[in-house]
């Protein structure tokens, strides 16, 4: 972190909570300073802020963990940028004695996977090369504390790289605790969830390039097809996209974000990234909006995620850049 950050945090451990003022005094911060200061403390997660402007620490452990986290999350970004535009997947792959039917499978082809091991090693590979897009279902809605364990690093990788993921599950998981908090952790981190009122298709598309579907619908166990065919696969988008349509949102807690697609922006959010290029303060941006300083530092933290952001200014920049202002 900057060196004036880790000084006014480590001011703030000392006496346990100060005002931007208390916080400039003790610093010898001007005014400016210390309100920029204590916007990088709320964003780094080292410090809450109450509605007063009143600022506390949190602790040194979740600080720092916070702190690595994030640092890690930039680092494995940035390596699997050049892993991808290097090739270096795909020279390996050639190497392998038993060709992999998702490196080597090109447009207009099919191939039929066998059992459970083998879809899951393709859907690995699928989701290491999805960078844009990637559309699922679950017709049954309820996950497993084994599915879950699977699917959440791969579901973070996907989102750790800003690929906008929409998922469409059974009504079922309505009523299974573990399933609802799990899709609320993603969408947390960036997703888009629906649940379904009517029966649903199983599929996974990725970058609308490659689709899995399984061989048996009522014994996903036994396989799945995996295809580039180009005319299979728009069809088989269409189909997501009716479901996806006559879904609805997940709920979420009142003041969180509303779960949306990653490239859609509600109006709400909008003036909300208008804000950040206008607002020096997050009590301005609040009453430019029109919401409470809390909904709007929530709405501010889950675009940053969106937009892969380490700071605002930059989160205000990446949203230029895809067309979001």
């Amino acid at each position: 972190m900057d060196t004036e950050v880790e000084r006014a945090y480590r001011a703030l451990l000392r006496t346990g909570q100060a005002s931007p003022d208390e916080l400039a005094g003790q610093c010898g911060y001007g005014t400016e300073q210390a309100e920029e200061v204590c916007r990088q403390l709320v964003e780094l997660e080292l410090a809450n802020t109450s509605a007063s402007g009143v600022l506390t620490p949190l602790s040194p452990a979740k600080a720092v963990e916070g702190l690595v986290a994030a640092a890690v999350r930039r680092l494995e970004l940035r390596l699997q940028s050049e892993v991808h535009a290097g090739g270096i997947v795909d020279a390996l792959i050639a190497e392998r004695r038993a060709p992999s039917p998702v490196g080597h499978l090109g447009d207009g082809q099919s191939v039929q996977l066998t059992g459970m091991a083998a879809v899951r090693a393709a859907i690995d590979e699928l989701t290491f090369f999805t960078w844009d897009e990637s559309l699922t279902t679950n017709p049954t809605g309820v996950l497993s504390k084994e599915s879950i364990s699977h699917a959440r690093p791969i579901d973070e990788r996907v989102l750790r790289r800003g690929v906008r993921m929409r998922t469409v599950v059974g009504h079922a998981a309505r009523e299974d605790p573990p399933t609802m908090a799990y899709l609320r952790e993603l969408v947390g981190k960036g997703a888009a969830i629906r649940i379904a009122r009517d029966p649903i298709e199983r599929l996974i598309i990725c970058d609308r390039a490659a689709a899995l579907t399984p061989l048996d619908p009522a014994h996903t166990a036994k396989g799945a097809i995996l295809t580039r065919e180009p005319g299979l696969v728009a069809a088989l988008v269409s189909l997501f996209e009716r479901m996806w349509s006559s879904a609805d949102p997940l709920c979420v807690p009142e003041g969180e974000p509303a779960d949306e697609p990653e490239g859609t922006l509600t109006e709400l959010e909008r003036k909300i990234l208008h804000s950040l290029c206008t607002a020096d303060k997050d009590e301005v941006g609040a009453r430019e909006v029109g919401i409470a300083l809390r909904t709007y530092r929530k709405h501010v933290a889950a675009l940053m995620r969106r937009l892969d952001a380490s700071n605002r200014f930059q989160a205000a920049l990446l949203a230029r850049e895809r067309g979001w202002l």
